[in-house]
């Protein structure tokens, strides 16, 4: 064949496979395209429409409101205020200084520093140190604060370097009242603590959200795209906390961490026996949930006294663990030995038993001997022989509750304890609840049995332990204490309420009726507890001193105490129990009758009346009349008709002020009103009445024009006045003079 014939056939032979490549490449490349649309038009077109989506779209966010709470009388305790962020551009500052040679840091500096009370250096360092766009300078600022910063941006046409931010601040407007109850919020508005903690999921609410599609410049479009999300505010919670006797009740606290010079705070708890409703809970040295994280002044002598540098990593640990003391919530969070108060379930264990009664007999030489232990009295000399077990706790005789904790027996005792409700939690509607520590079945020997018989070598909670306490009140029911009375919507309907929960009948309701009235007897006579007596009411008390064998000196001894007192009133009647505890007074007197029990009595003085219990005594206190500007001869009838001795102090014909003034709220038994005709008033300034007796105390204060309240026990010393030393008053004034006896039984 010739050459060129072979040639053609070859190059006609490539050529098809050519095509055929080709043509195979295609195909398949259509092919491929072809699935790959497929799978981008229907199996993922979802997920390319939410891509597309979400480029197209943006949100507005709809912060929800945090739900209010209020007391049971509906006293607003925290809501939701607004306030202002203050930030800068410092990025956009240094480019308008570039760009026009003014001096903005200057300008922005002094202004800001003047409206905002801020150091000027400050925020200078702040401009010139940061590269960030948007600098914070004051995160709460005040309404009155944001409007002056507004003119000041009008007024130097600093619209593009210094903005404000409308935002929802947590706002306690009773500010420190009931603190640790309450708990506070993070800079989120989340709780953090206390209640706000405990039922954030109530109070927070659902935040909503505006969606809506925009264009290439940022502008919004009228699509199919734009949704709105509502937020839905959260709900309003009503709780058991009653602020007159919760501020009583911090009062005293207050009293008694001055007086007795306490080193590890106080704490207290009032409690509707009945239903476990907490009317009061609080703890020394209060913290101020507005700005929680500024340490109280005894911590902050604490920080001081440490040595530390401000900046070394120990100042910052030990601040940290202050902040977090300072936050706890003493009464719920902690334990203690609670000492002789627990002396009223180990009667009322052995009396619901059958193993004791009453009038039984029993002898105190000072001890009592237990697995080859001598186990002392408080009373070192002994209560004597032949007394009753009801003298024997009136008087807290710990032989005679030795003795019949071994008439109990051990297994027996563990079963009434753990029926008091102290081997699970209280249940109360806080966080953080501490548990009990105590000895297991099979470790409470003959040792553990007396020594827990009195209250000491186990742990509990104070709530848990006012819990029991209050079952013994109320007749003998358990019952859950509780902090929220109802859940209310923003309309002001219940979507919850509580329920009064029994947990079981501990002891029944003769037992529970004979231990108030050896205890009530106790108080009213000469027991141990009588520094808890309010004059008119019948109250049943005991008091309790533990020691803390947690820490011990260089000999391995205790030296640290506790005192403490629980009281519930009236003791016929179940009404409110109330429990005081002062862990480390360093005073040299610790005992709960001197550092717990008169406190218990001035608020109960306070409470009983107020709750509208009617005092037994003979005299009434009289409402104070509002006599200012009326005429003198219009206020004399008034006063003559109500039987309230007055004096009037000048010459003119209208009374111009009084003292006790409509404040003071009642006339006690011997009070003369002031009537003031002219300006001036005599002044009359305090001297020290604490250490005297009642009568040098009166006879002083008549001396002086000064009306007198006694509480407490009426007789022996006087061991605080509500007047400070040094005070400058009226004439006419009243001053509360608290009572007791001094000989320490506990």
């Amino acid at each position: 064949m010739k050459r060129q014939h072979i040639k053609g056939r070859n190059t006609i032979d490539s050529t098809k496979k050519r095509i055929i490549v080709i043509s195979v490449s295609m195909l398949m490349f259509m092919s491929m395209l072809m699935l790959n649309l497929f799978k981008l038009q229907v199996l993922s077109y979802s997920y390319y429409k939410d891509k597309v989506y979400d480029q197209i779209t943006t949100t507005s966010p709809l912060k929800a409101e945090r739900g209010q709470i209020y007391d049971r009388n509906m006293q607003l305790l925290a809501t939701t205020s607004t306030s202002w962020r203050i930030f800068i551009s410092t990025k956009d500052i240094k480019n308008a200084e570039a760009e026009s040679s003014v001096n903005y840091t200057e300008i922005i500096s002094k202004g800001l520093a003047n409206i905002l009370n801020i150091n000027q250096v400050t925020i200078v360092d702040k401009i010139k140190n940061t590269k960030v766009l948007d600098m914070t300078i004051e995160k709460n600022a005040t309404e009155s604060e944001y409007e002056k910063v507004l003119q000041f941006i009008k007024d130097n046409n600093l619209e593009r370097l210094v903005f404000t931010e409308a935002q929802s601040t947590r706002y306690y407007p009773e500010e420190t009242l009931a603190a640790h109850a309450l708990g506070f919020c993070g800079s989120d508005n989340q709780g953090l603590y206390g209640i706000e903690y405990f039922y954030n999921d109530l109070l927070s609410g659902t935040d909503g959200y505006y969606l809506y599609a925009k264009d290439a410049t940022g502008n919004a479009l009228d699509t199919e795209y734009s949704t709105y999300y509502p937020a839905v505010d959260g709900l309003n919670l009503v709780t058991t906390i009653d602020t007159y006797l919760q501020k009583k009740l911090e009062t005293q606290l207050e009293t008694i961490l001055n007086n007795h010079n306490v080193q590890n705070r106080v704490c207290g708890i009032v409690m509707d026996t009945t239903t476990g409703a907490i009317l009061a809970m609080a703890t020394s040295s209060p913290f101020d949930p507005n700005n929680p994280y500024v340490l109280d002044s005894l911590s902050m002598e604490k920080l001081a006294q440490s040595g530390y540098a401000k900046d070394s990593e120990e100042y910052k640990k030990l601040k940290i663990e202050l902040l977090q003391k300072m936050w706890s919530n003493k009464a719920v969070s902690e334990t203690y030995e609670p000492g002789s108060t627990f002396k009223i379930v180990t009667v009322a264990t052995a009396l619901d038993l059958g193993v004791a009664t009453p009038e039984d007999k029993f002898s105190c030489p000072g001890y009592y001997t237990v697995g080859g232990w001598r186990i002392k009295c408080h009373k070192t000399t002994g209560h004597g022989s032949n007394f009753t077990l009801s003298y024997g706790l009136q008087m807290s005789c710990n032989p005679t509750m030795m003795q019949i904790a071994e008439r109990i027996g051990s297994q027996n005792f563990y079963n009434y304890v753990e029926k008091f409700g102290y081997f699970g939690k209280s249940g109360i509607d806080l966080p953080s609840e501490a548990g009990t520590i105590f000895h297991s079945p099979d470790k409470i020997g003959p040792t553990e049995l007396a020594t827990a018989s009195f209250g000491q070598r186990f742990k509990v909670s104070i709530i848990n332990h006012l819990t029991a306490i209050a079952a013994v009140a109320n007749g003998g029911k358990l019952v859950t204490p509780y902090m929220v009375e109802k859940v209310l919507d923003n309309d002001g309907n219940t979507v919850i309420e509580h329920s009064v929960e029994v947990k079981n009948q501990v002891i029944s309701e003769d037992v529970a009726r004979i231990v108030s009235e050896i205890l009530e007897e106790g108080v009213s006579g000469d027991g141990g507890a009588k520094n808890a007596a309010v004059a008119g009411y019948k109250v049943a008390a005991k008091t309790g001193t533990s020691q803390k064998f947690d820490i011990l000196d260089e000999n391995g001894n205790s030296y640290l105490r506790i005192g403490s007192t629980v009281a519930y009133a009236p003791s016929d009647d179940s009404g409110i129990a109330v429990i005081i505890v002062v862990d480390e007074p360093s005073t040299s007197v610790k005992y709960g009758s001197v550092v717990a029990a008169p406190y218990v009595s001035a608020f109960l003085s306070d409470a009983l009346p107020y709750l509208g219990y009617i005092s037994e005594q003979e005299h009434e206190e009289i409402p104070i009349p509002d006599l200012v500007g009326k005429t003198t001869d219009e206020a004399k009838k008034i006063l003559k008709e109500l039987k309230i001795n007055f004096s009037i102090i000048g010459d003119g014909d209208i009374i111009l002020s009084q003292t006790p003034s409509i404040i003071d709220s009642v006339a006690l038994p011997n009070t003369t009103v002031i009537l003031y005709t002219v300006e001036t008033v005599e002044n009359i300034i305090i001297p020290s009445l604490v250490g005297k007796s009642i009568a040098e105390a009166t006879q002083i204060c008549i001396n002086l024009g000064l009306n007198i309240k006694i509480t407490g026990s009426g007789a022996g010393t006087v061991v605080s006045q509500s007047l400070p030393l040094g005070a400058i008053v009226r004439k006419g004034d009243i001053i509360e003079l608290h009572t007791l006896i001094l000989d320490y039984e506990d």
